[in-house]
């Protein structure tokens, strides 16, 4: 699983990527990624990135409209950086995140992983940002 400083690795990175920047496309390899469908990925898409914080070994990225995606790596999980538009990977693809300067790509760390990532999307502040 990563660890504290893995995670914050991941949300310092991401910070200096996407803060102020619009999400352009959720993309899901698998619909098991997914733990809530209320409201709908796609409801997502074109909101500006607000903040991005550790919650435990959570990872919250706020969008306006109080909109959160909460991703939690689970044992063998990582982020790359892509290209926009960025290809999931057949293997070890889970989820991807479009921006206009480039794709977060949440993953395995390698094929043999045997962890689900879980990926949720919630509204209301209070639930996330105590």
């Amino acid at each position: 699983m990563p660890e504290l400083p893995d995670v914050t690795v991941y949300v310092e990175a991401l910070q200096r990527r996407i803060i102020g920047q619009p999400l352009t496309h959720v993309r899901l390899a698998s619909p098991f990624i997914l733990r809530t469908v209320e409201p709908a990925s796609s409801q997502l898409e074109g909101h500006k990135v607000t903040a991005i914080r550790r919650v435990g070994k959570r990872i919250v990225i706020a969008l306006e409209g109080d909109l959160f995606i909460v991703i939690h790596l689970m044992i063998a999980g990582r982020f790359r950086w892509l290209p926009p538009g960025g290809k999931i990977p057949g293997k070890v693809g889970l989820a991807a995140f479009d921006f206009h300067n480039g794709t977060a790509q949440a993953g395995k760390s390698h094929s043999q992983a045997r962890a689900h990532r879980s990926a949720s999307v919630q509204r209301h502040r209070q639930r996330v940002f105590r």
